[in-house]
């Protein structure tokens, strides 16, 4: 058997893709870490990148590849149950800031939500670009699961998820520095909103403090897409087309 044969066989196996998939996500953490772990070098970008990259040159279909790559999608009900971890262990965070942080996820959802689709609806993107980045802002797997139960392709709502927390985890730091915000939990909580894990991973290695709130504001935010996006979610689609 030569090498092309082996190539041939290796490329239809599913293990392919999930070794690929795996390979490439270790890969942009090494990048990462040789950055000194600067913002600008996302591993989860570089991971995205490789990937994609490797589909390219390889010419494989996304359902072929997709057969590998479901074992690891097969976990995301599994980090999803998982964010009640953080939002047990920071509960006793909130205690005496349930005011302060409620009116701070209220706003930061409806800014999430308002900002993206009413600009997009002002630019003329089309309706089927536009809806799925309603949830953008939860963390992936519930967006993803409030998608389908509202009929939106749930693939282009998990593209606009990992790009929102990639962007998030990119600017976040630059962006509350400049604002002056000093305090960790604000800022901590105010990146879980916005960009849920991915964002909530930078957190953490910028301060463990950030990091708590960031998981906290994280878990809050699913759970409140989960409940409230399906009942406005609608009204928001009437009215865009």
């Amino acid at each position: 058997m030569d090498l092309r044969e082996i190539w041939v066989y290796l490329s239809g196996s599913p293990l392919f893709s999930l070794i690929l998939t795996l390979v490439a996500y270790q890969l942009g953490v090494m990048a990462h870490q040789r950055a000194g772990r600067s913002p600008l070098v996302n591993p989860v970008a570089i991971a995205v990148a490789i990937t994609a990259g490797a589909l390219l040159i390889i010419d494989m279909p996304y359902a072929q590849y997709f057969e590998g790559a479901q074992f690891i999608h097969f976990l995301l009900g599994t980090a999803t149950v998982a964010l009640a971890v953080p939002i047990a262990q920071g509960w006793h965070l909130l205690k005496g800031r349930f005011a302060e942080l409620g009116l701070a996820l209220l706003m930061g959802g409806l800014v999430s939500v308002v900002s993206s689709v009413g600009l997009a609806g002002l630019l003329d993107v089309p309706t089927d670009l536009v809806t799925p980045m309603l949830a953008k802002s939860v963390t992936a797997p519930i967006a993803m699961g409030i998608s389908e139960s509202m009929g939106i392709s749930p693939t282009l709502t998990a593209v606009y998820a990992v790009l929102t927390g990639v962007i998030g985890a990119i600017a976040a730091t630059h962006l509350l520095n400049a604002l002056g915000m000093k305090d960790w939990t604000a800022r901590g909580f105010a990146v879980g909103v916005a960009a849920h894990g991915i964002g909530t991973s930078r957190a953490f290695a910028v301060h463990p403090d950030a990091g708590a709130f960031s998981s906290v504001g994280m878990g809050l935010h699913g759970v409140a897409g989960a409940l409230f996006l399906p009942l406005v979610g609608p009204w928001l689609l009437r009215w865009l087309a």
